[in-house]
C-alpha cells in the first residue's frame, strides 16, 4: 500500500458500501477494497479502527477514517486531501 492509498472495508450485502464504491469508481480515485465477508481477520481489523460494527469503513492516506460516509462527506475528504 502507497501512502496515497484508499482503504475501504466492506461488503456485497451492504447498500452504502456499494454506493461509496460506486462513488469512487465514478470519480476514478484509486483504493484496495477489502470483502469482510471473504476476510475475519479484516472484519475485526474494520471494527478496530472505527470503534464500531457498521460498514463501510473508508480509511484515508492521512490515517483519518470515515463510516457509513455520505458522499458529500467522501468528497469533500478527497479533495482535503487533494486526491480529487
Amino acid at each position: 500500500m502507497t501512502d496515497t492509498t484508499i482503504r475501504m472495508y466492506g461488503a456485497d450485502w451492504c447498500r452504502d458500501c456499494r454506493r461509496t464504491k460506486q462513488q469512487l469508481d465514478g470519480l476514478a480515485v484509486a483504493y484496495d477494497y477489502i470483502d469482510l465477508e471473504q476476510d475475519e481477520a479484516a472484519a475485526r481489523e474494520a471494527q478496530r479502527i472505527s470503534g464500531r460494527m457498521q460498514i463501510p469503513v473508508v480509511v484515508f492516506p492521512d490515517g483519518s477514517h470515515q463510516v457509513e460516509p455520505t458522499n458529500a462527506e467522501v468528497e469533500a475528504k478527497l479533495k482535503a486531501l487533494a486526491l480529487l
